[in-house]
């Protein structure tokens, strides 16, 4: 290791002009094709607003932009833990998203939402009703982003992975049924995350479902899930005290906790997956710039 160490620094102690005598640092004049300008880009981006299940860290929004767009688009994770169609709006964070969707210099712009799991809280920042302000927040939403000059989608709420009696308990589906209303109505493309998260659950079923989680279950949460019952989510732990944070370098933290709603690593690559494939399919547009 410290032969290595002195061979190291002897290298960079060696001018520039001695790696000059071995290589080119490129090709003369005259091997060169002769020059002309690129092509202008044909560019789109796409920016997600939602909730905790969009957020990066515990939701899938991070992972659709990682792993299934092409180079061509600018993709922007915009989703914020605990909020609403309510909450978003209220304190700027919708105006902020508004302002990257009105940015030029695209070929097309679109802005995915998907709200309901902090809207049918019972916190007073965040919840909504159903069959009115909900409504009418994500009709308002479709038309900002029109008039910003990009293409509304909207995304029916991921599924929580709740179990009754073997059977998922889609507490989301009334949620995912409105976004549908205001998608037929203001004719704008829905993604059926909902139905189809729903389904991926269902086939994993109350355990194997338990692997798209942040964390680890416990081992009674294990036992309850194989019964076909899950049990409450627990609370999350404490942020580590900033005391035992590093004194340099990134210092921010992601608390991991077990639930049913956020997911991890493995949960965000299979449902970012889902919503490439049904963003294709409500967008033709744009699939030839998605990855499967």
């Amino acid at each position: 290791m410290l032969k290595m160490a002195i061979t190291l620094a002897a290298l960079l102690a060696v001018p520039g002009a001695a790696f000059a005598q071995t290589s080119e640092a490129q090709p003369p004049l005259e091997k060169r094709e002769k020059r002309t300008d690129a092509p202008p880009i044909s560019a789109y981006k796409i920016i997600l607003v939602g909730d905790s299940t969009m957020a990066p860290g515990s939701g899938w929004a991070s992972a659709f932009c990682a792993y299934h767009v092409k180079s061509n688009i600018a993709c922007l994770n915009m989703g914020r833990g605990g909020r609403s169609t309510r909450s978003y709006q209220a304190e700027g964070s919708w105006k902020i998203a508004l302002g990257e969707a009105a940015a030029p210099g695209y070929a097309k712009k679109y802005v995915l939402i998907q709200f309901g799991h902090n809207d049918q809280s019972t916190k007073a920042e965040r919840w909504t009703d159903l069959n009115t302000d909900f409504q009418s927040n994500l009709r308002q939403m479709v038309l900002d982003v029109r008039a910003a000059g990009a293409v509304p989608v909207l995304v029916t709420p991921l599924s929580r992975r709740e179990f009754r009696g073997g059977k998922l308990n889609n507490t989301l589906s009334a949620w995912a049924d409105a976004v549908r209303k205001i998608g037929v109505e203001m004719k704008a493309p829905v993604i059926e995350l909902n139905r189809d998260s729903a389904k991926a659950v269902e086939q994993l079923g109350a355990v194997e479902s338990m692997k798209l989680a942040m964390a680890e279950p416990l081992p009674e949460e294990v036992a309850a899930g194989k019964a076909g019952t899950t049990l409450r989510p627990r609370p999350a732990p404490e942020s580590p005290p900033a005391s035992t944070l590093p004194k340099t370098g990134p210092r921010g933290r992601i608390v991991e906790k077990f639930d049913y709603t956020h997911v991890g690593e493995a949960g965000a690559k299979a449902f970012a997956k889902i919503v490439a494939y049904d963003l294709a399919i409500a967008v033709p547009e744009l699939s030839s710039q998605l990855l499967p």
